[in-house]
């Protein structure tokens, strides 16, 4: 980037900056005090707009978020997006009660149009794939990532508004369990995995993003998931990392990958897996060993708990098909934002 393009995008970033700095920010919703399960819920939005997600939906009217409150539900509307991110320190801890004024936003290198809707700790119904490597290479901790999966979603799926479902791959990807709220079914799903064969994980992503994950679009947002459980070295897929990234960004889909290389030089695998994470707005794990595993998984259930919301309506935006880059930032440099590279604008 040149100075002179570097500069426009200060002044862009600056005047977006202020933007959200005139935009209302909604208070935290008063609750009554219920189990940590339940407390992280979503701060009202203001009475008269809409909100949304993908660009492309019909706005709708909204409704009861939780069984044990009356957080509205956003609902999607044209030509909008619904950006969900996380914000850490230098240390990784979690940063909460950011307001809207502390970000600046760049939707395809242009401040957006409006600002519809800034929320904390939100509490939408999570859409999660738990995509497990089933190959020869991690015959040896096959057990303890079955036991770290199952755990993970006794913990993080609430009965009445989360759904999950589980695939094992080796060279090819199956669908162990479809889409449920059972806990016992996806437990069952899990356990019926056996590994061997070799390793197709590209595959295994552009298929659950594609088959599962991007069938999760509605006029009600969700967050949409993917734990990714592998040591990320490819031998036999078709597709190519970037094809299986570009299907993630399609499916609005954030992989958390755990990676199941136990030595202490970071591979060619691991490097995939971050770049997975990376471009998708996701997060990477690198457990010391195997028994370390579920600590990984608790991570990725605190994450998912702790996470911001923002709507907006992107400035220029056209129905074409083309990649629009986002750029989120906070204006505190002591923290750091953690959201989507980008989204695919739908076609007409």
């Amino acid at each position: 980037m040149n100075r002179k393009t570097f500069g426009l995008v200060l002044a862009a970033m600056f005047c977006v900056s202020a933007a959200l700095a005139q935009q209302p920010v909604t208070p935290p919703a008063t609750q009554p005090p219920a189990s940590a399960a339940t407390q992280q819920t979503a701060t009202p939005t203001p009475a008269a707009p809409q909100t949304a997600a993908p660009a492309g939906q019909q706005p709708a009217t909204t409704q009861a978020a939780s069984d044990q409150d009356t957080a509205p539900v956003l609902h999607l509307g044209v030509n909008e997006v619904n950006l969900i991110f996380t914000v850490t320190d230098k240390h990784a801890h979690y940063i909460p009660n950011l307001k809207q004024n502390d970000f600046a936003l760049l939707d395809d290198q242009k401040a957006p149009e409006k600002i519809t809707s800034f929320r904390q700790q939100i509490n939408l119904p999570l859409r999660v794939g738990i995509v497990i490597d089933a190959s020869t290479s991690i015959r040896t901790r096959f057990h303890f990532e079955q036991q770290s999966a199952t755990e993970f979603l006794l913990q993080i799926l609430k009965a009445k508004s989360d759904r999950a479902f589980v695939m094992g791959f080796d060279v090819t990807p199956t669908v162990m369990q479809d889409w449920t709220n059972n806990i016992d079914g996806l437990e069952t799903g899990i356990n019926r995995m056996r590994p061997g064969g070799g390793t197709a994980m590209f595959d295994a992503v552009y298929t659950a993003c594609k088959d599962k994950l991007l069938s999760q679009r509605g006029p009600d947002p969700v967050r949409k998931a993917m734990v990714l459980v592998s040591d990320g070295d490819d031998n036999q897929s078709r597709v190519h990392l970037d094809e299986a990234i570009k299907m993630c960004q399609r499916a609005e889909t954030i992989v958390y990958a755990i990676s199941t290389n136990w030595t202490p030089s970071r591979g060619r695998g691991d490097q995939v897996l971050t770049q997975l994470a990376n471009d998708t707005g996701g997060q990477v794990f690198f457990p010391p060993s195997v028994e370390e595993m579920s600590t990984s998984f608790k991570n990725i259930e605190e994450e998912l708990r702790s996470q911001y919301a923002l709507t907006y309506t992107p400035a220029d935006f056209k129905y074409n098909g083309a990649f629009r880059t986002i750029y989120l930032y906070c204006n505190d440099r002591r923290y750091m934002a953690r959201a989507k590279k980008g989204y695919f604008a739908p076609r007409e």
